[in-house]
C-alpha cells in the first residue's frame, strides 16, 4: 500500500462528476482558448508524427506501444446511451509521453498549438498514482507483460460541453543510439456510464460476508472503473479482497486452464485498487491481486467529526479481461484492529467497571444486606434495563452533554454508541476473567494452606510428648514464627505504608503500587483461609450434634483450641455464631478482592513506564514526577484500609452541612463516571485522579469517624448486621 505522491482526497473526482459551466478555461467559441491544464510551452512535439491519425469507433480503446499516433474519439457518438464520462489510465508520462485535447471540430491543426480557438489541452488533469515495478524484458524487442498504470484521467460531461472530439496523442518511441529500448507502454481509455460503475455495499451485507464470501463477476468489456462504497469504514472492519483473472478474450490458446492467467498478463494491465476515506485520504495498492484492505482511520471516537463514516474503494481493471472478485471480512484482522484502535478506551472502561462493582458492594453494606462478590456485582451491573442504563448508557449521554457545553460537534451517534457499547462489553469480559482467575488462585491457595495446617496439627498430636513433636514444632517455629516476622506483623500497616510511600516517591510508582497489591492479596488469602476454616469447623460441629453422624471424621476434623484466633473465640460459642464469623470473613474477602483489582489496574497502567525505567538503570537516576507521586499517595491512602469491610464502607457528614450524608457508594459512582469519560476521551490515565480522590475521601471519612466515635457523637455510620444476630 502506498500513500505518497497523491492528493489526500478524491475531490478531483467529486468535482469532475458535477457539470460545470466555468471550468477554469474559456470555451472554443471565445476569442482565444486558454487552459490551465496545458503542458509547458517548452514541451514541443514534431508535427510529422501525426500524419496517420486513428478514428476510434468503439467506446473502449487501448494503446500498446508509443506509436506516435493521435486517436480521435467522437464525444457525441461514443458518449451516447448514458456513457457520458471519459476515463483513461496509462503509464506514459504526461506531456512528454501523452497529451490530451478537446476539439470543437476535427481539423488538421497541430496539437501543440495551445492558442488555437478550436482546441483546448487538458493533459495536466492526469493524476499521478504510484505504480508497481515495471515488467522485465527477457531480450530487447521481445514481448513483455503489460505494465501497471501510473496515471489516471477523468473528465465529466460538464467539462466536455461545447466540444465534439477528444484526442489522445501518443509520442513516438524515442530512438537513441546506445541506450536500451524503453519499457513497455500502455494506455486504456473508455467512455462509461456512472450508473454501471458504482455499487453500494450495506453494513448488513458486509457483516454476512464474514460467514459467506461475496463474489462479483466482471465479464469482458466491463467498465474500466469499479467504484465500491462500503457503509462501514474499513478502518474499523478490514476487508479481504481477491481479484483473479478469468479470461482475456482468447478463445483457444492451446494452454491449460491454469495458465490462462499467465497468458492474460501479456494482454491486460495489472489491476490497481484505490481506497479513500474522508479522514485518512487515499491508499493505493498497485498491481493488486489479493490483500486485506484497511484504511488509516479511527471512527466512532468521542472526538470524531460528524458525517458518514464510509470507505470508497475504486478498482481500475482492464476491460479486455474478465475477472472474479471476492471480498469478505477478516475476523482476525478486524479483532486486532479493534483492540489496536480502542485499547485506551477499554482500559478506562475497565477501571470504571471495578468502581461500579465497588459501588454495588458499598450500597449493599449501606442497606444492611450481605456484601456481594465482585463477580455478582459485575453481573448485576449488566442487567437490563436500569442497572445497565445507569452505568453504561448514562455516561455516554453525559459525554454528549459535555460536547454540547463546549460547543463541540457531536460524533456520529449510531457508530459512536455501537462501538462504545462493544468496548464496554469487552472490558466487562476482561474484568470477569480477572475476577475468576483471582478467585481460582485464592481458593486453591486457601484450601492448600488449610489442608497443610490441618495435617501439621494431626502430626503434632500423633507425636505428642515425643522428640518428633519437638523437632516439628521448632522447624515450623523457625520458618513461620520468627521473632522478626512477629515484630513486623504487629506493625504491618505502618510497614506497608512506609514501604509503599518510599518506593512511590523515590524509586518508581509501579513498585509502590505493587506493595499495595501484594498487601491486598495477602488480605484476600487470610480472609478466605479463615472462612474455609470456620466453614469446616461449623461442619464438624453439625456432625457432632447429629447422633447418627457422631464419630465420623473425629480424628481429622478436630481443631485445637490454641489455633483459634481471639476474634473467632468470641464468635465460636455456638454454631450460629461460628457461621456469622465465616460470613464476616467472606465479606472481607469480597471487599479486599475489589480493592485488589482496582489497584492492580493502577499498577498495570504504570507498566510501560516501569519497563522504560528498567532500561535506564545504570545510565542515570531520576526521581518520579511529583504529580505521579502525589496521585499514588492518594491511592495508597485508599489501600491502607483495614481488611475488615466495616472500617471501609463508612459514610460521614460534613461539619458545615450536618444534614447531608456522603455515602461511599455515591463516591464510587462518581469515580466510575469520571473513569468512563476518561476512557471515551482516550485518556485512561486520568482515572488516577478518581482513584486518588476516592483514597483521600475514604481516609478523611475514617479520620472523621474515629474522631466522632471518640467524642461520642452519633454522626457516623454503624452497621447493625441484623442477619448476623
Amino acid at each position: 500500500m502506498l500513500r505518497n505522491s497523491l492528493p489526500q482526497n478524491l475531490d478531483w473526482i467529486a468535482e469532475s462528476s458535477q457539470p460545470s459551466h466555468t471550468n477554469g478555461f474559456e470555451r472554443a467559441s471565445g476569442s482565444q482558448a486558454y487552459s490551465p491544464f496545458g503542458c509547458p510551452k517548452n514541451v514541443r512535439w514534431s508535427d510529422d508524427g501525426f500524419e496517420r491519425d486513428l478514428y476510434i469507433e468503439k467506446p473502449t480503446f487501448a494503446v500498446l506501444a508509443m506509436d506516435g499516433r493521435r486517436r480521435w474519439l467522437d464525444i457525441m457518438k461514443l458518449g451516447s446511451n448514458g456513457k457520458s464520462y471519459f476515463v483513461l489510465v496509462t503509464n506514459l508520462v504526461p506531456c512528454s509521453g501523452v497529451r490530451i485535447h478537446l476539439w470543437s471540430e476535427r481539423v488538421n491543426t497541430s496539437s501543440d498549438d495551445p492558442l488555437s480557438r478550436r482546441v483546448i489541452e487538458v493533459t495536466s488533469k492526469l493524476i499521478q498514482i504510484p505504480s508497481g515495478a515495471a515488467p522485465k524484458q527477457v531480450e530487447p524487442g521481445s514481448q513483455t507483460e503489460q505494465p501497471p498504470p501510473s496515471a489516471i484521467f477523468w473528465i465529466s460531461p460538464g467539462d466536455m460541453e461545447g466540444f465534439r472530439f477528444i484526442t489522445v496523442s501518443v509520442a513516438p518511441r524515442p530512438t537513441v543510439s546506445g541506450r536500451p529500448p524503453p519499457a513497455a507502454s500502455m494506455a486504456v481509455g473508455q467512455f462509461l456510464d456512472p450508473k454501471e460503475v458504482g455499487k453500494k455495499i450495506s453494513p448488513l451485507v458486509l457483516m454476512f460476508s464474514a460467514y459467506s464470501q461475496k463474489d462479483i463477476v466482471l465479464k469482458e468489456d466491463h467498465p474500466l472503473v469499479l467504484n465500491l462504497v462500503f457503509g462501514i469504514s474499513l478502518g474499523l472492519l478490514p476487508v479481504k479482497f481477491s481479484l483473479n483473472t478469468a479470461s482475456c478474450g482468447i478463445k483457444d490458446s492451446g494452454l491449460p486452464s491454469g495458465d490462462v492467467g499467465g497468458l492474460c498478463k501479456f494482454r491486460c494491465f495489472p489491476p490497481v485498487l484505490l481506497a479513500w476515506d474522508a479522514t485518512s485520504g487515499l491508499h493505493v495498492h498497485p498491481s493488486f491481486h489479493s490483500d486485506t484492505i484497511v484504511v488509516d482511520s479511527a471512527p466512532a471516537f468521542w472526538s470524531s467529526l460528524p458525517g458518514p463514516e464510509k470507505t470508497t474503494v475504486m478498482l481500475l481493471v482492464d476491460p479486455h479481461c474478465a475477472y472474479k472478485m471476492s471480498y469478505s471480512i477478516s475476523l482476525t484482522d478486524g479483532a486486532s484492529r479493534f483492540f489496536l484502535l480502542y485499547s485506551f478506551q477499554m482500559a478506562g472502561f475497565c477501571t470504571a467497571i471495578v468502581f461500579f462493582a465497588l459501588m454495588r458492594q458499598a450500597r449493599a453494606w449501606e442497606l444492611d444486606i450481605p456484601v456481594t462478590s465482585m463477580l455478582t456485582a459485575a453481573e448485576y451491573n449488566l442487567r437490563l434495563p436500569m442497572p445497565f442504563v445507569l452505568v453504561a448508557v448514562v455516561p455516554m449521554f453525559v459525554s454528549l452533554f459535555i460536547s454540547l457545553l463546549n460547543s463541540q460537534p457531536f460524533p456520529p451517534l449510531p457508530s459512536f454508541l455501537a462501538v462504545s457499547l462493544s468496548c464496554y462489553m469487552v472490558a466487562n469480559g476482561v474484568i470477569v476473567l480477572l475476577i475468576l482467575l483471582s478467585q481460582l488462585i485464592f481458593y486453591v491457595a486457601a484450601v492448600l494452606c488449610v489442608f497443610l495446617k490441618r495435617r501439621c496439627q494431626i502430626w503434632e498430636r500423633s507425636f505428642d510428648n515425643s522428640y518428633g513433636s519437638w523437632v516439628i514444632t521448632n522447624i515450623f517455629s523457625g520458618f513461620i514464627l520468627l521473632k522478626v516476622v512477629r515484630a513486623l506483623k504487629l506493625r504491618a500497616g505502618f510497614v506497608k505504608i512506609l514501604a509503599a510511600v518510599i518506593l512511590v516517591c523515590f524509586v518508581h510508582p509501579a513498585l509502590g503500587l505493587s506493595v499495595l497489591t501484594v498487601s491486598h492479596a495477602l488480605c484476600c488469602h487470610n480472609a478466605l483461609s479463615s472462612y474455609i476454616t470456620a466453614s469446616l469447623r461449623n461442619h464438624t460441629k453439625r456432625k457432632e450434634s447429629n447422633p447418627e453422624a457422631k464419630g465420623i471424621g473425629d480424628s481429622d476434623v478436630h481443631m485445637p483450641q490454641e489455633s483459634i484466633s481471639a476474634t473467632e473465640k468470641s464468635c465460636s460459642s455456638s454454631s450460629d455464631l461460628a457461621k456469622s464469623y465465616g460470613d464476616i470473613q467472606l465479606e472481607n474477602f469480597h471487599h479486599s478482592q475489589g480493592l485488589l483489582l482496582l489497584h492492580l489496574l493502577a499498577t498495570l497502567m504504570f507498566g510501560p513506564s516501569f519497563v522504560t525505567w528498567l532500561q535506564r538503570i545504570g545510565l542515570r537516576h531520576s526521581f518520579p514526577q511529583f504529580l505521579d507521586s502525589i496521585l499514588c499517595i492518594g491511592i495508597i491512602l485508599h489501600g491502607i484500609c483495614e481488611p475488615k469491610a466495616e472500617f471501609n464502607f463508612s459514610s460521614f457528614y460534613f461539619p458545615s452541612m450536618p444534614g447531608i450524608e456522603v455515602r461511599l457508594s455515591f463516591i464510587y459512582m462518581v469515580a466510575g463516571y469520571f473513569s468512563f469519560l476518561s476512557g471515551l476521551a482516550l485518556a485512561p490515565y486520568k482515572a488516577f485522579y478518581a482513584m486518588a480522590a476516592v483514597g483521600v475521601i475514604s481516609f478523611a471519612s475514617r479520620v472523621i469517624q474515629r474522631r466522632n466515635r471518640e467524642k461520642g457523637e452519633p454522626h457516623y455510620n454503624s452497621r447493625k448486621h441484623s442477619h448476623r444476630r
